[in-house]
Protein backbone atom coordinates (compact mmCIF):
# COMPACT_ATOMS: atom_id res chain seq x y z
CA UNK A 1 0.00 0.00 0.00
CA UNK A 2 2.88 2.71 0.74
CA UNK A 3 4.40 1.70 -2.34
CA UNK A 4 1.14 2.33 -4.59
CA UNK A 5 0.43 5.86 -2.39
CA UNK A 6 4.15 6.85 -3.12
CA UNK A 7 3.28 6.17 -7.20
CA UNK A 8 0.11 8.38 -7.38
CA UNK A 9 0.07 10.59 -4.74
CA UNK A 10 0.83 13.33 -7.61
CA UNK A 11 -2.46 12.02 -9.44
CA UNK A 12 -4.33 12.10 -6.21
CA UNK A 13 -3.03 15.45 -5.29
CA UNK A 14 -5.02 16.82 -8.75
CA UNK A 15 -7.71 14.81 -8.13
CA UNK A 16 -8.32 16.68 -4.10
CA UNK A 17 -7.13 19.74 -5.84
CA UNK A 18 -10.15 19.72 -8.13
CA UNK A 19 -12.35 18.84 -5.35
CA UNK A 20 -11.22 21.46 -2.82
CA UNK A 21 -11.45 24.14 -6.15
CA UNK A 22 -15.15 24.96 -5.54
CA UNK A 23 -15.07 24.65 -1.89
CA UNK A 24 -15.44 28.08 0.12
CA UNK A 25 -12.69 29.68 1.54
CA UNK A 26 -10.70 28.54 4.31
CA UNK A 27 -12.47 25.31 4.51
CA UNK A 28 -10.62 22.81 6.83
CA UNK A 29 -9.72 20.53 4.25
CA UNK A 30 -6.95 21.49 2.26
CA UNK A 31 -5.21 19.14 -0.57
CA UNK A 32 -2.96 17.48 1.45
CA UNK A 33 -5.41 16.73 4.41
CA UNK A 34 -8.17 15.32 2.21
CA UNK A 35 -6.02 12.94 0.26
CA UNK A 36 -4.73 11.42 3.85
CA UNK A 37 -8.49 11.48 4.60
CA UNK A 38 -9.06 9.21 1.28
CA UNK A 39 -5.91 7.60 2.20
CA UNK A 40 -7.14 6.26 5.28
CA UNK A 41 -10.51 5.01 3.74
CA UNK A 42 -9.41 3.20 1.27
CA UNK A 43 -7.00 1.46 3.72
CA UNK A 44 -9.89 -0.07 5.54
CA UNK A 45 -10.67 -2.02 2.34
CA UNK A 46 -8.89 -5.40 3.23
CA UNK A 47 -9.55 -7.46 0.35
CA UNK A 48 -9.77 -5.47 -3.02
CA UNK A 49 -7.30 -6.14 -5.65
CA UNK A 50 -6.63 -2.80 -7.32
CA UNK A 51 -6.94 -3.86 -11.36
CA UNK A 52 -5.80 -1.31 -13.00
CA UNK A 53 -4.34 2.89 -11.84
CA UNK A 54 -7.73 4.16 -13.18
CA UNK A 55 -9.59 1.44 -10.95
CA UNK A 56 -7.65 2.95 -8.27
CA UNK A 57 -8.21 6.45 -8.56
CA UNK A 58 -11.86 5.90 -9.48
CA UNK A 59 -11.97 4.41 -5.56
CA UNK A 60 -9.69 7.17 -4.53
CA UNK A 61 -12.43 9.48 -5.96
CA UNK A 62 -15.55 8.01 -4.43
CA UNK A 63 -13.51 8.01 -1.12
CA UNK A 64 -12.54 12.04 -1.37
CA UNK A 65 -16.27 12.44 -2.24
CA UNK A 66 -17.72 10.45 0.94
CA UNK A 67 -14.81 12.83 2.84
CA UNK A 68 -16.33 16.18 1.32
CA UNK A 69 -19.99 14.81 2.38
CA UNK A 70 -19.17 13.81 5.63
CA UNK A 71 -17.85 17.63 6.60
CA UNK A 72 -20.57 18.94 4.70
CA UNK A 73 -22.84 17.12 6.67
CA UNK A 74 -21.18 18.29 9.81
CA UNK A 75 -20.85 21.56 8.63
CA UNK A 76 -24.72 21.63 7.81
CA UNK A 77 -25.78 20.36 11.11
CA UNK A 78 -23.57 22.98 13.19
CA UNK A 79 -25.40 26.20 11.56
CA UNK A 80 -28.46 27.16 12.70
CA UNK A 81 -32.17 25.67 10.82
CA UNK A 82 -29.55 22.90 8.68
CA UNK A 83 -30.89 23.38 5.40
CA UNK A 84 -29.73 25.16 2.70
CA UNK A 85 -32.32 26.80 -0.16
CA UNK A 86 -32.88 24.75 -2.75
CA UNK A 87 -33.69 27.73 -5.70
CA UNK A 88 -33.52 26.64 -9.23
CA UNK A 89 -29.68 26.39 -10.99
CA UNK A 90 -29.32 28.39 -14.12
CA UNK A 91 -26.50 26.67 -15.04
CA UNK A 92 -25.35 23.45 -15.60
CA UNK A 93 -26.32 21.71 -11.60
CA UNK A 94 -23.07 19.74 -11.91
CA UNK A 95 -21.01 23.04 -12.33
CA UNK A 96 -23.41 24.64 -9.65
CA UNK A 97 -22.66 22.59 -7.06
CA UNK A 98 -18.98 23.15 -6.92
CA UNK A 99 -19.47 26.69 -6.50
CA UNK A 100 -21.93 26.22 -3.57
CA UNK A 101 -20.54 23.52 -1.65
CA UNK A 102 -23.62 23.29 0.88
CA UNK A 103 -25.27 21.58 -2.57
CA UNK A 104 -22.47 18.36 -1.83
CA UNK A 105 -25.08 17.52 -0.13
CA UNK A 106 -28.32 17.50 -2.33
CA UNK A 107 -25.76 15.90 -5.30
CA UNK A 108 -24.61 12.76 -3.14
CA UNK A 109 -28.22 12.12 -2.44
CA UNK A 110 -28.99 12.40 -5.99
CA UNK A 111 -26.69 10.35 -6.93
CA UNK A 112 -27.50 7.64 -4.30
CA UNK A 113 -30.65 7.71 -6.38
CA UNK A 114 -29.29 7.46 -9.93
CA UNK A 115 -27.50 4.61 -8.70
CA UNK A 116 -30.73 2.13 -7.81
CA UNK A 117 -32.04 3.42 -11.01
CA UNK A 118 -28.57 3.19 -13.26
CA UNK A 119 -25.21 2.11 -11.09
CA UNK A 120 -22.97 2.54 -14.27
CA UNK A 121 -24.15 5.84 -14.89
CA UNK A 122 -23.86 6.79 -11.54
CA UNK A 123 -20.18 5.33 -11.08
CA UNK A 124 -19.52 7.53 -14.58
CA UNK A 125 -20.51 10.68 -12.73
CA UNK A 126 -17.89 9.55 -10.11
CA UNK A 127 -15.35 9.12 -11.99
CA UNK A 128 -15.98 12.07 -14.36
CA UNK A 129 -17.18 14.36 -11.93
CA UNK A 130 -15.40 13.39 -8.82
CA UNK A 131 -12.10 12.13 -10.43
CA UNK A 132 -11.83 14.39 -13.35
CA UNK A 133 -11.20 11.31 -15.10
CA UNK A 134 -11.54 11.36 -18.91
CA UNK A 135 -14.01 9.65 -21.14
CA UNK A 136 -11.31 6.95 -21.94
CA UNK A 137 -9.99 6.28 -18.75
CA UNK A 138 -13.42 6.31 -17.60
CA UNK A 139 -13.99 2.92 -20.33
CA UNK A 140 -11.41 1.56 -19.30
CA UNK A 141 -12.57 1.20 -15.63
CA UNK A 142 -16.05 0.49 -16.15
CA UNK A 143 -14.89 -1.96 -18.61
CA UNK A 144 -17.49 -0.19 -21.75
CA UNK A 145 -16.54 1.36 -24.76
CA UNK A 146 -15.98 5.14 -25.08
CA UNK A 147 -19.56 5.73 -26.87
CA UNK A 148 -21.27 4.41 -23.95
CA UNK A 149 -19.48 6.26 -21.44
CA UNK A 150 -20.28 9.62 -23.51
CA UNK A 151 -23.76 8.40 -23.88
CA UNK A 152 -24.20 7.45 -20.18
CA UNK A 153 -22.42 10.59 -18.76
CA UNK A 154 -24.70 12.99 -21.15
CA UNK A 155 -27.86 11.15 -19.78
CA UNK A 156 -26.51 11.16 -16.16
CA UNK A 157 -25.74 15.08 -16.76
CA UNK A 158 -29.42 15.54 -17.62
CA UNK A 159 -30.82 13.48 -15.11
CA UNK A 160 -28.82 14.99 -12.07
CA UNK A 161 -29.71 18.50 -13.51
CA UNK A 162 -33.04 17.15 -13.64
CA UNK A 163 -33.35 16.47 -9.84
CA UNK A 164 -31.15 19.34 -8.26
CA UNK A 165 -33.00 22.20 -10.04
CA UNK A 166 -36.36 20.68 -8.55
Amino acid sequence: MDDLFTLVYAELRRIAGRQLRGERFGHTLCTTALVHEAWFELAKLERIRWQSRSHFLALAAQAMRRVLIDYAVARRSQKRGGSCSHEPLEVDALVAVTERPEDFIALDEALQRLAVINERQARIVECRFFGGMSIEETADVLGSSSATVKRDWAVARAWLNRELCT
